[in-house]
């Protein structure tokens, strides 16, 4: 075929930037900004410039594979790995019941459409055990919005692009991006000088280069700045009055609080002077309107879920919330994630938040001496033996499972421990689409269809469910969903009555519903989208719960009648290749999003304003065995989680460094370049060192997406860079959600052997070289 340039999304962060990318001879060979897009705009970052590694590598899987009793692997047919996989599923669910079944991931890679099918085949079997990378770094943030804002559902955007103070704390949007165009409007900022940038950041990063004022807050300390800081602005009365009292409660609880507060001894405690927390509190006052962004610099730092609560505090006492260019709260589609107040894991007795388990218990929701411990996983898309802290920990507890099977494109580092690997199809192979829509007052949606045949041997994970839940028993019979198929070929309403009448008849059927409507409603769709099927559901209901803001995204006039408007919404998704606006609000609307009956937001949350009360300074320093404080998992120019397996892709640190100041490196008798053990309570790695004078004294950083073995061109295998959950502990968490606090990893650090170094270089040189199978 001709090359052809094909409308897509990015699949490496959650703002899933529009795309086009060129074709030829069923490969991906260039990628730009797509220009058409309503959300970016034609924005491209470096990242995704480099897809085509991502698509086109030699580690991908070709045939489903068994386990054998050595460890290695047989290569079996599709038929038969369905077949032995459901009958032990079903065996667990009958002896054990569907409950220690769990599912980890649902829809990585960067993927979100296989995480709705996954969901459903748990369901079918009785279970809703599910742990994800959310999980891993944001239900803290959730449950405190549940309690605010009266669902775990309810999660706060930012209108950066008109506000004139945009406060940044713990992220670097110049490398990790979080917000559409991130560096376009960096530069706006930078350049325009009625608007200014403050940064919190105990590294002096690439945004905080930018930055009209710069706090290099201690690592760790995070709470005892924000909450000097909201101390300060209730002592000088700078707050919005006329917010509180019209859109919030409980301000008399939070003020008697934040006076209490020591802010001298916090300042000191944080390590910023008074002196510059009243700066920033000056620039706060004389702003029109500002944005709060926060990230893992937080999320996953010491007290996060305190964190979190302190963040909005923030925004809500200085009124920055529901205008033109401060924060909001957003619509969904979908909703990404549960809201289950309340609700606990009996094994392990602790709280399940958003509807998700936290990956720093999996081991013991595995090892635990309890009748409904977990005895099988299913691992969609995701590689816990990498990505969870304390990677021997998980990877002892996935070894004795009765049954883990893994769906993925490559044979991660979980896959090995495997009894099942499933070869799913990529990214670029299937039908895909952005759940991630965090934006207001316009969010948008994106169904992109497949642009590459899928290789030869794979499957996309709609199909593989479907065919395990036939193979269970799991869906109704075939007579059914045949009828269901001849309405939706007739017309929408033919089919919306016909598919009410079905599950009335099949209620057992419910739990599957993503797969009856995969395999009727799918077939009619256009591009092969039969995977988007789920989302028409979605869209009637996002249609019902805000009707005007759905009209104005589809500009739909008299036309289109109320009871149509879902389904107008559906055919704009999955017909419109660039992506579509699923809503347009007007900023005062956001409070309709509020769940609260009174639609105002809560301000006081007892067992954080407890925890804040007991706060203790001394807890800012580190422990004197491990004196140096590693910041694990940072976001750099070419890294990008899990995604990309293949490292040439990476124009620059191909070793991830461990970045330290000079003075440090110094006084460990070592140079820039050097082999170092980072060494920790729960393990080791060694890295090359790289020169820092960005940092803190005393703060070191590793990044994520290495520690991954890739295929050498003499058909072994290469690790590519520092395995950095080998150091991570999972017990160093937060006491409410249980995000690991990998933002704040206690270490030390030494020197290692003539022989360890040599080994270290050999394997580095050999990848530097390229001696790694061809992409």
């Amino acid at each position: 075929m001709e090359p052809r340039w094909h409308k897509t999304a990015c699949n490496l962060c959650y703002v899933n930037c529009g795309l086009e990318m060129l074709v030829e001879n069923d490969r991906i060979t260039k990628v730009r900004g797509d220009r058409d897009s309503p959300k970016s705009q034609g924005y491209l970052c470096n990242k995704a410039a480099r897809i085509p590694f991502y698509a086109h590598h030699r580690d991908r899987l070709t045939t489903p594979l068994r386990r054998r009793a050595d460890g290695s692997f047989d290569a079996i047919d599709w038929d038969t790995a369905i077949a032995e996989i459901a009958a032990r599923l079903r065996e667990t669910a009958e002896r054990h019941g569907g409950q220690a079944i769990a599912l980890y991931g649902g829809g990585g890679q960067g993927n979100h459409a296989g995480g709705a099918y996954a969901n459903a085949l748990l369901r079918g079997l009785g279970s809703r055990h599910v742990f994800n990378a959310l999980s891993q770094e944001k239900t803290g943030d959730f449950w405190v919005n549940g309690h605010m804002f009266g669902s775990q559902t309810c999660h706060t955007a930012e209108d950066v692009h008109h506000c004139d103070l945009l406060l940044v704390i713990g992220a670097n949007p110049w490398i990790a991006h979080g917000f559409p165009n991130a560096r376009d409007h960096l530069n706006k900022i930078r350049k325009d000088a009625s608007r200014k940038l403050i940064v919190v950041d105990p590294r002096r990063s690439e945004s905080a280069e930018m930055a009209d004022l710069h706090l290099q807050v201690r690592p760790g300390a995070d709470a005892f700045l924000l909450g000097a800081i909201l101390a300060i602005l209730v002592r000088r009365d700078a707050l919005d009055h006329d917010f509180i009292a019209a859109h919030t409660t409980d301000f008399a609880d939070v003020k008697a609080a934040l006076l209490n507060v020591p802010v001298a001894r916090w300042a000191e405690a944080a390590d910023i002077a008074v002196a510059e927390i009243d700066r920033c509190v000056d620039m706060m006052m004389a702003a029109r309107a500002m944005v709060v962004r926060v990230e893992l610099g937080i999320q996953q730092g010491v007290n996060s879920t305190l964190n979190s609560y302190l963040e909005k505090l923030l925004i809500m006492l200085t009124g920055s919330f529901g205008r033109k260019g401060t924060n909001q709260l957003h619509s969904w589609l979908q909703p990404l994630w549960g809201n289950s107040p309340g609700q606990r894991f009996k094994p392990l007795d602790i709280e399940v938040i958003a509807g998700l388990l936290p990956p720093n218990a999996l081991a013991d929701a595995i090892l635990v001496d309890h009748p409904d411990r977990l005895r099988a996983l299913w691992i969609d898309s995701s590689n816990p033996a990498n990505t969870a802290a304390n990677t021997s920990a998980v990877e002892a507890a996935l070894r004795t499972l009765d049954l883990c099977v893994v769906v993925d494109v490559a044979m991660t580092e979980t896959a090995r421990l495997a009894h099942y690997v499933l070869p799913a199809s990529s990214q670029y192979e299937k039908t895909e689409f952005t759940l991630f829509n965090l934006e207001f007052p316009a969010n948008y949606f994106h169904v992109r269809a497949g642009l590459v045949p899928p290789l030869a041997g794979t499957l996309p994970e709609p199909e593989i469910y479907l065919r395990l839940a036939r193979a269970i028993g799991l869906m109704p019979g075939d007579n059914a969903l045949a009828a269901l198929r001849e309405a939706a070929r007739q017309s929408r309403p033919v089919f919306a009555a016909a598919f009410r009448g079905f599950m009335a008849e099949n209620p057992k059927a419910a739990p599957l519903g993503a797969l009856v409507l995969y395999d009727t409603l799918g077939r009619t769709l256009p591009d092969g989208v039969a995977a988007a099927a789920p989302l028409w559901g979605a869209a009637l209901a996002c249609a019902k719960r805000a009707p005007e803001a759905v009209r104005r995204a589809l500009r739909a006039g008299a036309d289109v009648p109320d009871e149509r408007l879902g389904d107008a919404l559906f055919d704009a998704v999955v017909r419109t290749r660039q992506g579509t606006a699923i809503t347009q609000h007007e900023y005062d609307e956001v409070w309709s999003l509020v769940a609260h009956p009174d639609r105002k937001v809560r301000l006081a949350i007892p067992a954080l304003l407890e925890w804040l009360g007991r706060l203790d300074p001394a807890t800012a320093l580190p422990p004197k065995a491990y004196p140096f404080i590693l910041a694990a998992g940072q976001r750099r120019m070419f890294n990008a989680n899990q995604i990309f397996r293949d490292p040439a892709w990476r124009r620059d640190d191909p070793d991830g460094a461990l970045l330290i100041t000079g003075t440090d490196l110094a006084a460990l008798g070592a140079r820039e370049g050097d082999w170092i053990a980072v060494e920790s309570a729960a393990g080791r790695v060694v890295a090359r060192a790289k020169v820092d004078d960005g940092l803190r004294p005393g703060l070191l950083a590793l990044p994520h997406g290495y520690g991954q073995s890739y295929p050498t061109a003499d058909g072994g295998r290469l690790s590519n860079g520092p395995r950095v959950n080998a150091l991570t502990d999972s017990t160093n968490c937060d006491p409410i959600a249980g995000t690991p606090y990998h933002k704040h990893v206690a270490v030390r650090l030494a020197k290692v052997s003539a022989e360890e170094a040599a080994a270290y270089e050999r394997q580095s040189q050999r990848i530097h070289k390229g001696e790694l199978a061809a992409s």
